[in-house]
């Protein structure tokens, strides 16, 4: 069948399909208090926070994200190469929740599932917007193409029949106006305005709130300025929703750590001073910028591919040139190629680094991860990026090598000793 006439057809289908889902599934979204999240960066650990607040306060809580699908107790790791899963899943996923008893559902929400329809004939309460920066351009086909596949999942907040509506969104970002003008009852803007102060820790972050006549500190073991805003953002819509502080306070203490998301993995070598690595999702040349200046007074070794053959090429060499000037030493690997030539993909990268002397080619990810762990064996930090929790390296014909960036850490890491 010629392309142009699927890309006619494919709207209407998804569209029946989203339709479709919801009817046999009997609405569950009327049933059950729903919380969407959207942006390009940190959604899914602003998911994982409310759910853990919203559990603290006493909530049965099912959560739906690229890391994980969780109905209360049970957990399943997201296995699908996306965040929003087709053919009746969100709805399916609602009924079961329903069905197990669940008060509420966070769902992270994404522009392809928008562009999809997969949002559709979900009766939303409420909407958190994180950021906006240049993600699957060459799939939108522009920039606002982009905005507008997130805004309609705000718009569809606006047609939802529940009452009160709330929209959070961060206005230190540019876009965030653009989410508050949706006509909803509660408009919860958040920016570093909202806090009397924040601090950045090696092991975590603090935030300070004038509340009422009492300061409350909030103590996250999450790092970086990123994760500040991540917990603003979860603190703003739970507090609407009525959690108080000190509930918040309590939860975030012992937040248990968001898998594959600043995900820290350390180990001793004999006699040796300890070698620390970070697993993250970072993929975006804004979101790998944000990591490594978490941690720029320390040694780095950045092992890096760029995610998604044949998408976003334009950010390839700008990656590694983010990489090159945060970290100590740059491995650029393989990371999910797909009908591309992998070896071609890293030397776009390669052409984004001047001082070639950081640099190293290891096409193999997991010898990549190990290269850079002996690197560090003296004392320092490897960030691995680009992967997070994915499940698979993605390969030719879709072909799928199983992966954990985490998995193979961790053995490596068990090496050195």
């Amino acid at each position: 069948m010629p392309r142009f006439v699927l890309e006619k057809i494919r709207p209407p289908y998804h569209y029946l399909l989203a339709y479709l889902g919801n009817l046999i599934y009997r609405s569950p979204s009327k049933e059950i208090t729903v919380i969407a999240v959207t942006g390009t960066k940190g959604k899914s650990t602003v998911t994982e926070l409310i759910t853990t607040i919203l559990e603290a306060d006493g909530n049965k809580v099912a959560s739906l994200s690229t890391i994980q699908f969780k109905i209360g107790e049970k957990v399943e790791r997201n296995l699908f190469k996306m965040t929003m899963p087709g053919r009746f899943f969100v709805h399916k996923f609602l009924r079961d929740a329903v069905e197990e008893g669940c008060t509420h559902a966070v769902i992270e929400m994404t522009s392809e599932g928008a562009k999809q329809f997969r949002h559709k004939f979900v009766q939303m309460d409420a909407l958190v917007f994180t950021n906006l920066t240049p993600e699957h351009i060459e799939s939108h086909g522009s920039f606002e193409k982009y905005k507008q596949a997130k805004l309609e999942i705000a718009r569809q907040l606006a047609d939802s029949a529940k009452q009160p509506r709330y929209i959070v969104a961060n206005t230190d970002d540019e876009h965030g106006q653009d989410f508050l003008n949706i006509k909803v009852e509660e408009k919860l803007p958040y920016n570093l305005k909202s806090l009397k102060l924040h601090t950045l820790h090696k092991d975590g972050i603090g935030l300070i709130f004038q509340d009422a006549d009492e300061e409350v500190t909030i103590r996250v073991p999450l790092v970086g300025l990123f994760n500040v805003y991540n917990t603003l953002a979860a603190i703003t819509l739970t507090r609407a929703l009525g959690v108080g502080l000190r509930t918040i306070e309590g939860a975030l203490r012992s937040l248990p750590p968001v898998k594959g998301r600043v995900e820290h993995f350390t180990a001793p070598k004999d006699g040796k001073k300890q070698v620390t690595v970070v697993v993250d999702y970072a993929h975006t040349p804004d979101s790998l910028e944000k990591l490594y200046q978490a941690f720029k007074d320390q040694t780095v070794v950045g092992v890096l591919g760029n995610t998604g053959g044949g998408r976003d090429t334009w950010k390839r060499p700008e990656m590694a040139h983010i990489a090159e000037q945060y970290c100590d030493e740059v491995i650029l690997t393989n990371e999910d190629p797909y009908d591309e030539d992998p070896r071609k993909i890293v030397e776009e990268m390669a052409k984004g680094i001047e001082d070639q002397s950081k640099l190293d080619i290891i096409m193999d990810r997991r010898l990549a991860i190990r290269t850079a762990i002996e690197k560090a064996a003296e004392g320092g930090y490897v960030l691995v990026t680009g992967k997070g929790t994915d499940p698979y390296i993605m390969g030719p014909h879709n072909t799928r090598q199983p992966w954990s960036d985490a998995e193979v850490v961790q053995k490596e890491l068990a090496l050195l000793q």
